[in-house]
């Protein structure tokens, strides 16, 4: 997979740059409205990835991160909860962080767009759709 710092260089990702997957098709969760991208920022032995990251009013998900992932929440709200059924709702401006080995569920009321990083490589997967 190719990276964005395979030479050196600023890099513009404009708004929009990359077409979205459609996650329900993805994860197989029938009624999901959210959608994501990501791309390899590096392949190296600290791989890095970033990604956008879209969900509307309708079902929750449940995912499992095995590495370091932040989101940073730049349009409307995500609402996430815990193992234990904590709740979290994050902002505009606000970040989440979710550590190695924990479950998230990403709750159905949320209604926003992030963008992340995460400590891994990318998942093909998730790459963008072609045009």
């Amino acid at each position: 997979m190719s990276t964005l710092t395979n030479k050196p260089g600023i890099f513009l990702l404009k708004s929009g740059s990359f077409k979205l997957n459609d996650l329900s098709k993805l994860l197989e969760v029938e009624g999901l409205k959210s959608d994501m991208a990501e791309v390899a920022v590096t392949n190296n032995s600290s791989a890095l990835t970033i990604g956008h990251f879209t969900m509307e009013p309708g079902v929750e998900f449940e995912y499992a991160y095995d590495s370091v992932e932040y989101k940073v929440i730049t349009k409307g709200k995500i609402v996430v909860r815990d193992a234990e059924n904590n709740k979290y709702v994050a902002e505009v401006g606000d970040v989440l962080l979710f550590s190695p080995y924990t479950v998230v569920i990403f709750d159905a009321e949320s209604n926003g767009e992030a963008i992340y990083t995460a400590h891994r490589s990318a998942d093909a997967s998730f790459a963008p759709v072609s045009n």
